[in-house]
C-alpha cells in the first residue's frame, strides 16, 4: 500500500458555481445520490447574486452530509473554487464536480472500486458530452477509456495529456496535498490543462475504467457560454495558448519529455485544428492577430515536435502558419482542419514534380505522404442517403464519393466499392460491390440501393456502413462514410412492411461522423423510438 492511503475510504465530491441557481442543485443532488460512497459533498459558491447560496444552504439544511462554503469575493475563474474545496476535503478520496454537470448514478463506485484494487493515486472513467436540449452524448477520448487499464506511470500512456478535464477522475486527497498539485488559483481560464499537467507531473499510479462517469451539459444557446465554447474573442485564444504552454512547462521541469512531447502534439492535433475550423467566421483583423499570435506561439517549436507524422493535418497547417506572415489559404486549411484526408485542388507541384501545399511554399511539401504504399494513405467519402418511392414500397439511394488526396489518389486507380451494412450487434451483414466512376468535379462516385425491409429481417437495431475501396494493382482499403446533412437526407421514415406492418428507419451519423441507420419493428417499436425522443427533449 501506498504510505499515504488510509483504510478508510469515502469520497468528497467539490461542486463549484456561480451564477447557475438554474443548475447548481441537480449537481448536487447527482453527487449526494451516489450513496454512501460520497462521504461528504463541499458546495463552494464564488459570490454568486442569483440566489444560488441560498438555494444550496437550503439543501444543507435537509442533507447532512452537504456543506456550503461560500466565497466574499468573485474569484474570476474555476481554480480558487476548487481549491477551496480541496483544501476543505475530510475524504480520503476526492471529485470535482460543476454546477451545469452531473454525476450519472454509479460513477463514484465505479471509480472507487477501481481506486482501491489497484491502489491507484488516481482514477479515470468516461466522460460523454451531452448535447442539450436534444440529449446527444458524444464520449470524449474514448480510446483511453476503452477497457480497464492500469498503469504504473502516466509515460506508459502519453495519450493521456489528451485527457485535460479534471472533473472525470477521482483523486487520492493525500497525494495531491503531499505533491502541491493545486489549480491556478484567479482567473486563469482553462486551468484544468495545468492542474492535470502538475498531476502527471508527479507520477501518479493510474487506474482507468470504461464506466461513464461524468456528464458534460453542453448548452451552446446558453445566454453565458462556457469557457470552451466561448471562443469569439481572441483574449480565449490568448487564454488557451498560454495554458498549453504552461502544461508544457510543468511537464519538461518535472523530466517528462515523452509527455512534454506529446502535449504540443497534442495542440497541433486538437487546439490549433479546433480554432482553424472557425477562423474564417471572423473579420480581417481577428484573423490577422490570431495568425500572428499563433505563429509565435509555434515558434517555440523544435525540429523534433515537427518529425512526429509530418504530414499530419495539424503539422501541416502549422506549417503553414510559419511559412507565411500573413493568412492565407483558409478555405483550404479549414478543410484540411476539419476532414483530415481532405484538401481542396489545386494540387500545386515543386519544379521536380513533388505535390506541394502551395507553389510559392516550397518548405510546405507532401513528400512524405506522396512515399506511403495507397494502403496507408487517408481516404474520404461522403454519403447521402436519399428516398425513392417504387410502387408501394419506400427505398432509399446510397450516393456515395471518394475524394481525391492531394492529387495522389488517382495513380492508384479505384475500381471498386464494397459496401457492407453491419448489424452494430453482430446480429448480421448485407453487402455488395459496386463499381467506381470518375465524379465531374473530381473524385469517383458509386450508388447503391438500400432495403430497410431486409435490414429489419435480419434483426432492429443500430446498423453501421463500411466501406472497402479496392484498387487496380488489387489491394485495397477499408474506410467509414461522413454522412451527409441536409434537406431530405438524415430524416426518420416509416417503411411499410408485409411482416411487421412498418419498419421505422433512421439515418444519423454517430459521434464520428459516420453514417449509420437506427431500424425499428413494427408499431410498438416506433412507439418505443418516439418515447425514447420526447423524454431526450424534456431533459
Amino acid at each position: 500500500m501506498h504510505p499515504h492511503r488510509t483504510a478508510a475510504t469515502g469520497v468528497t465530491v467539490v461542486v463549484i458555481g456561480h451564477d447557475d441557481a438554474a443548475h447548481v442543485t441537480d449537481a448536487v443532488r447527482s453527487a449526494l445520490a451516489q450513496g454512501p460512497a460520497v462521504r461528504e459533498v463541499v458546495a463552494v459558491d464564488d459570490c454568486s447574486t442569483d440566489g444560488s447560496a441560498g438555494l444550496l444552504a437550503r439543501l444543507a439544511g435537509t442533507e447532512t452530509r452537504l456543506r456550503l462554503i461560500r466565497h466574499r469575493a468573485n474569484s474570476g475563474g474555476c481554480g480558487s473554487p476548487r481549491n477551496t474545496g480541496l483544501d476543505a476535503a475530510a475524504s480520503p478520496y476526492v471529485m470535482f464536480l460543476d454546477s451545469d454537470d452531473v454525476l450519472p448514478p454509479g460513477a463514484v463506485d465505479a471509480l472507487l472500486g477501481a481506486a482501491g484494487a489497484a491502489d491507484a493515486d488516481v482514477t479515470g472513467g468516461l466522460c460523454v458530452r451531452r448535447e442539450l436540449p436534444s440529449g446527444r452524448e458524444v464520449p470524449w477520448q474514448p480510446g483511453l477509456y476503452a477497457a480497464p487499464r492500469v498503469l504504473p506511470h502516466p509515460a506508459r500512456r502519453p495519450r493521456l495529456v489528451h485527457d485535460t478535464l479534471c472533473v472525470n477522475k477521482l483523486y487520492a486527497t493525500a497525494f495531491l496535498r503531499a505533491h502541491g498539485i493545486r489549480f491556478p488559483e484567479g482567473r486563469f481560464p482553462y486551468e484544468d490543462f495545468v492542474f492535470t499537467a502538475r498531476l502527471w507531473a508527479a507520477a501518479p499510479r493510474i487506474a482507468l475504467v470504461p464506466d461513464r462517469v461524468y456528464v458534460w451539459q453542453v448548452r451552446r444557446s446558453a445566454r453565458r457560454l462556457s469557457i470552451s465554447l466561448d471562443r469569439a474573442g481572441l483574449d480565449n485564444w490568448r487564454d488557451r495558448t498560454r495554458a498549453c504552454r504552461t502544461a508544457y512547462e510543468i511537464l519538461l521541469a518535472a523530466g517528462q519529455k515523452e509527455l512534454a512531447r506529446a502535449a504540443r502534439a497534442k495542440f497541433l492535433d486538437h487546439e490549433l485544428r479546433m480554432y482553424v475550423r472557425e477562423l474564417r467566421l471572423h473579420d480581417a483583423d481577428h484573423r490577422r492577430a490570431w495568425w500572428a499570435h499563433t505563429r509565435t506561439f509555434l515558434a517555440e517549436y523544435d525540429a523534433a515536435d515537427w518529425a512526429r507524422d509530418p504530414v499530419a493535418p495539424g503539422r501541416l497547417i502549422g506549417r503553414v502558419l510559419l511559412a507565411s506572415p500573413e493568412p492565407r489559404d483558409l478555405p483550404r486549411l479549414q478543410e484540411l482542419a476539419g476532414r483530415p484526408a481532405r484538401l481542396c485542388p489545386p494540387y500545386p507541384r515543386t519544379a521536380d514534380g513533388t505535390p506541394c501545399w502551395s507553389a510559392d511554399l516550397p518548405g510546405i511539401t507532401l513528400e512524405p505522404l506522396s512515399a506511403r504504399p495507397v494502403t496507408r494513405l487517408p481516404l474520404a467519402v461522403d454519403a447521402e442517403l436519399r428516398p425513392r418511392t417504387r410502387t408501394a414500397r419506400l427505398h432509399l439511394d446510397l450516393r456515395l464519393h471518394l475524394h481525391e488526396l492531394y492529387g495522389l489518389l488517382e495513380r492508384a486507380h479505384p475500381s471498386e466499392l464494397e459496401i457492407e451494412w453491419r448489424h452494430r450487434d453482430g446480429g448480421g451483414r448485407r453487402a455488395c460491390t459496386v463499381p467506381l466512376r470518375a465524379a465531374a468535379g473530381g473524385g469517383w462516385s458509386a450508388e447503391t440501393t438500400v432495403r430497410p425491409a431486409r435490414l429489419a429481417a435480419l434483426g432492429a437495431g443500430a446498423w453501421d456502413l463500411r466501406l472497402r475501396v479496392r484498387f487496380g494493382d488489387g489491394s485495397s482499403r477499408e474506410v467509414t462514410a461522413h454522412a451527409c446533412a441536409g434537406p431530405g437526407l438524415l430524416r426518420r421514415r416509416a417503411v411499410p412492411s408485409a411482416r411487421h406492418g412498418v419498419v421505422l428507419v433512421r439515418p444519423y451519423a454517430t459521434h464520428s461522423g459516420s453514417l449509420a441507420l437506427r431500424v425499428a419493428l413494427g408499431a410498438r417499436g416506433a412507439v418505443s423510438v418516439v418515447r425514447g425522443r420526447l423524454r431526450r427533449l424534456l431533459h
